[in-house]
């Protein structure tokens, strides 16, 4: 797609900030008004529009695409079946999931993952099974119950970063971590990726596996980046 446009702005507007082409307000993919919380995230989007070149690449615009699924999606009809979808990675959350205890894999999965279950447990008030081995074992109801009142009660900015944070982790423990103010994108991704970095130790990896590796922390990384601007919007 040729772009279409010389000048990109930002101003402020009802309930927000959004994004302007030419002077004209952007819209959402369901046609809705592209009114995001805070001015650094409507900056952030608005730098998608103003780094494209005479074609636009239409896979760059990752914020952009996350504001319209927090207000096409998150924000209507769909936001209880969203919550439930996000929640239901509790039942199966990577932390709880750890080798059979003799294994040198368990000592680093119990350092790692046991002080982040903990954590979870202490905050929301929850009980999480361990389980050893690759058989599923469900979760107590109550904890389910627990974990889906606290993703339903996000807003739908969070709601929409969660949606990328528990796929690319597939931890919903992990996923609520990185919403936390101090979260490191880093050391929440080791922990999410800990069975796959503890192989690459011991039977080495190749290029492309590296790339993918990071292709998927910058995804996660952004994910917390847009949540946390979309935060401090709605708590300013």
């Amino acid at each position: 797609m040729k772009r279409f446009y010389k000048d990109v702005s930002v101003e402020e507007a009802d309930g927000g900030w959004q994004v302007l082409l030419d002077g004209r307000a952007i819209r959402t993919a369901g046609k809705n008004p592209q009114v995001v919380p805070s001015r650094a995230l409507a900056e952030a989007m608005a730098q998608e529009w103003a780094s494209q070149g005479d074609e636009i690449d239409t896979g760059a615009f990752m914020l952009r695409d996350l504001a319209d699924y927090a207000l096409d999606v998150a924000s209507g009809d769909a936001r209880e079946e969203l919550a439930r979808e996000i929640a239901a990675y509790a039942n199966t959350d990577t932390l709880c999931y750890r080798a059979d205890p003799d294994e040198p894999l368990y000592k680093r999965q119990r350092e790692v993952w046991e002080p982040m279950l903990a954590e979870a447990e202490n905050r929301y008030d929850a009980r999480f099974e361990r389980v050893s081995g690759i058989m599923h074992r469900p979760q107590p109801p109550e904890t389910l119950d627990r974990m889906h009142g606290v993703v339903a009660a996000q807003d739908a900015f969070a709601l929409a970063a969660l949606r990328m944070l528990t796929s690319l982790s597939a931890s919903l423990v992990i996923a609520l971590a990185a919403l936390e103010p101090d979260a490191d994108p880093e050391a929440l991704w080791q922990a999410a990726n800990l069975e796959e970095d503890w192989q690459a130790e011991h039977w080495g990896s190749d290029a492309e596996a590296l790339e993918l590796r990071q292709t998927r922390l910058d995804a996660f990384a952004l994910a917390m980046r847009f949540a946390a601007m979309a935060r401090d919007g709605q708590q300013a």
